[in-house]
């Protein structure tokens, strides 16, 4: 029987986590300086961010080894809500014209 010490998984999931936000951190903080240099506005940068910073304390709350096989710094996917576009509706001709 295969038996799993959940605390060193954790441990190695922080490390593993921690290594997979490394570029991600590193394009943010390129993102970031020209955008200063554009004048752009940065808190979603910012945000992204702080959200790699904290992804290891994700860790914590898992209790289970196929959780912590989940956890990613990859960006959670947002839908976007796509408003349908009304279809033109074709003004009748005055009466008279065909």
């Amino acid at each position: 029987m295969i038996v799993i010490d959940i605390d060193k998984a954790k441990a190695i999931t922080k490390d593993r986590l921690r290594a997979e936000r490394v570029p991600l951190l590193a394009a943010q903080d390129v993102a970031f300086q020209r955008a200063l240099e554009s004048g752009s506005d940065t808190a979603a940068i910012v945000a992204e961010k702080q959200r790699l910073r904290d992804v290891t304390t994700l860790v914590d709350s898992c209790t289970t080894t196929d959780e912590l096989k989940a956890l990613s710094c990859a960006a959670p996917v947002v839908e976007q809500v796509v408003e349908p576009t009304p279809e033109p509706v074709a003004e009748p001709a005055p009466e008279g014209e065909a």
